[in-house]
């Protein structure tokens, strides 16, 4: 069975590894809430349903007709995240205490792998960087992506609102308690005053972890955040039209194979490890890692909205 960050906190008794597990749980909209399963070794094998066995009725004294179903053979490998947290003993020693030195830097660390690994949910693809693992982006496609074709939230509410409900519709028991919508803040601001313009009030309000957010049939609606270079992680592209537009994610987490969601991958965890001062460099070193990896079981775990105008 799978936990996410928040439940894994709760047991572990080291303060260092508690307070990383926090933060990213603190700077992630998808660590917060993505369960992780914990393997062995450094990949995962499951088995993905490609086609059913077929059944019948049949007469009495008269055999079934002979029919198997067929899987397909899955694996997903770990990749390796994180980074040293270098702090010099120069600025220990003329700034601040030892400590609080260290815990900035740790954090800063801990808020660009968080950045890094909500890029690689969305828009990761070995074949770019084959140290990484495949996003959403690359693994939805078929039924499990729909084109929106340029439609706005604010001019063509209703049309919107409907193509936003088939998105919701294709991906198999989709609630608040066990998934969300991903877009950026952009798309997030024209939905809500689309919902206005229609005669509505306020989105609906949500909140999980301390975190609220609006959402929508009861999912909530949340931002993937901005990569380090301050460029959406869910991006805003011109088209040929000159029209700004973006994506928009459904996505179910599960906590097992027999959720058929999204579900995270890991060897152990986050890992944070006090290295004290280097012997290379004069710095005192934290190094965090994340063997992660993503798998999705299931042809309806999450979905995708193409082509929704910004405007």
């Amino acid at each position: 069975m799978a936990l996410t960050l928040a439940e894994s906190a709760k047991l572990t008794e080291d303060m260092l590894k508690l307070g990383v597990i926090e933060m990213f749980v603190q700077e992630s909209p998808i660590l917060d809430r993505l369960p992780l399963i914990n393997v062995q070794g450094s990949a995962y094998k499951y088995n993905e349903e490609s086609k059913l066995p077929g059944v019948a009725f049949r007469a009495v004294n008269e055999a079934y007709p002979e029919s198997v179903g067929a899987v397909n053979q899955r694996i997903e490998t770990l990749a390796i995240l994180g980074g040293d947290a270098d702090v010099d003993k120069f600025i220990v020693q003329t700034r601040s205490n030892l400590n609080e030195q260290r815990a900035i830097h740790t954090h800063m660390k801990i808020k660009a792998a968080s950045i890094h690994f909500s890029d690689q949910f969305f828009n990761g693809d070995v074949m770019v960087n084959p140290k990484g693992f495949d996003g959403l982006r690359k693994r939805l496609i078929g039924s499990q992506v729909a084109d929106a074709e340029g439609l706005s939230p604010v001019a063509d509410g209703f049309a919107f609102f409907d193509a936003l409900d088939s998105l919701v519709g294709r991906v198999n028991g989709l609630s608040g308690s066990n998934g969300a919508i991903y877009t950026n803040s952009e798309i997030i601001a024209k939905v809500k005053s689309g919902f206005r313009r229609l005669g509505g009030s306020e989105l609906l309000v949500s909140e999980i972890g301390g975190k609220r957010a609006p959402t929508w049939n009861g999912v909530p609606l949340l931002d993937a955040g901005q990569n380090l270079d301050g460029t959406d992680v869910i991006p805003l592209t011109i088209g040929e039209d000159g029209k700004e537009t973006s994506d928009m994610y459904a996505v179910r987490f599960g906590a097992s194979e027999a959720d058929t969601g999204v579900t995270g991958l890991t060897n152990g965890g986050i890992q944070a490890t006090d290295l004290g001062e280097a012997h290379e460099k004069p710095v005192f070193r934290t190094r965090i890692d994340f063997y992660c990896g993503l798998a999705m079981f299931g042809g309806k775990a999450a979905a995708r909205l193409r082509g929704v105008a910004n405007g």
